[in-house]
């Protein structure tokens, strides 16, 4: 017995030095630093007053939805506004002005916030022909691009690169969704800018205004967007044949424009067709109508993280018109027949422009549907 107790009490006085070996061990261990690798590239605290509005410009635009949600929430917070409030609602379900023209103020459109708008990439107008104010037009804008189209906001719904001068008597009109016009105050701004419904009724309305009447279709919708990936131009077209059947039947010359740059203002994550990524946002789009591209940007203080555009140049040009003959009702070879004119006109832009205003491309313009 007396053995055994010598035994463990041996043992536990050996455990008990081999523990405070180990322990003074750590304990006199230096601890090594842990350095945080950060690739955030901010931006300098000094720059021109004029760069920083540039920037306020494009962030307000950015973010102009949901300013606008948040003051009209923030109006409904006060009891007494609620009898405007409600009128103000009534009124939005009852305007047609989204679908019969707009509102457009030439004031509006020619504001200084749009020139700081458009500097900002900086975005600019090539014209490539005259186009006479004695008859309607179609103007197609390729590509949609990540986002919402800014290249065709700065052209077609400001004055901000000059539409106006560099095409006398053309009154454009911008076209988007018509769920656009049933958000409070939003629906009002881009009325002022002469923007309407994409609606089949708001396209003739439009075009049946007399001469000089145009409106702008980004043809490519929320499928294109999808494609929008820097140095690409994939365009969704081939199948995209109702704005061409709507000049037509209205005897509107269809214009080609193409906007360089458009496609490289955001970075998007890979989503090539036949990914989860990709089956996932086309799944959104059937059900909802539109889609949501994952892209970043810069932000208001750096230059690679964010949801703000890059700074990257765009260039809109806008081609010759093709002449289109009225017919009310037009057949498939006729619509097909134009078509190929289009393509061929928008496929001689690219060509022609191509090494001035794409030299960063990864691959030449394509026609993916």
């Amino acid at each position: 017995m007396d053995v055994g107790k010598n035994l463990s009490n041996a043992s536990r006085s050996l455990s008990n030095s081999s523990l405070k070996e180990k322990l003074s061990s750590l304990s006199v261990t230096p601890l090594k630093p842990i350095t945080i690798h950060s690739n955030i590239e901010f931006a300098p605290a000094r720059i021109p007053r004029k760069r920083r509005m540039q920037m306020l410009a494009v962030a307000a635009w950015s973010v102009a939805i949901a300013l606008a949600t948040v003051l009209f929430l923030l109006l409904c917070s006060v009891p007494s506004l609620w009898p405007f409030l409600a009128m103000y609602q009534i009124w939005i379900w009852i305007d047609q002005s989204p679908e019969h023209g707009g509102r457009t103020s030439r004031w509006f459109r020619e504001l200084a916030i749009w020139k700081y708008f458009a500097d900002y990439y900086p975005a600019s107008l090539l014209k490539e022909a005259d186009l006479p104010p004695d008859r309607p037009y179609v103007f197609g804008y390729h590509p949609h691009g990540a986002t919402s189209y800014r290249g065709a906001l700065a052209t077609f719904a400001t004055e901000a690169t000059g539409f106006s001068a560099a095409f006398p008597g053309i009154k454009p009109h911008l076209l988007t969704l018509a769920s656009n016009f049933r958000m409070p105050f939003y629906r009002d701004l881009i009325l002022a800018m002469g923007v309407c419904s994409v609606s089949k009724q708001s396209c003739s309305n439009i075009l049946k205004s007399g001469p000089g009447s145009a409106i702008t279709i980004v043809v490519g919708g929320a499928a294109e967007s999808l494609s929008a990936h820097p140095g690409t131009a994939d365009l969704t077209l081939r199948k995209r044949l109702g704005f061409i059947k709507v000049a037509i039947r209205h005897g509107a010359d269809l214009v080609p424009v193409f906007s360089f740059g458009e496609n490289d203002i955001y970075e998007q994550m890979p989503n090539q067709p036949g990914t989860t990524i990709y089956t996932l946002q086309k799944k959104f789009q059937s059900v909802f109508g539109f889609t949501l591209p994952l892209f970043h940007g810069r932000g208001l203080l750096n230059y690679n993280i964010g949801l703000l555009p890059y700074r990257r140049r765009i260039v809109v040009v806008v081609g010759k018109p093709i002449h289109v003959e009225q017919c009310d009702k037009p057949d498939i070879q006729e619509v097909m027949r134009i078509q190929k004119m289009y393509i061929e006109e928008l496929t001689r832009i690219w060509n022609c422009y191509k090494d001035q205003f794409a030299k960063a491309r990864t691959r030449e313009l394509s026609i993916i549907e």
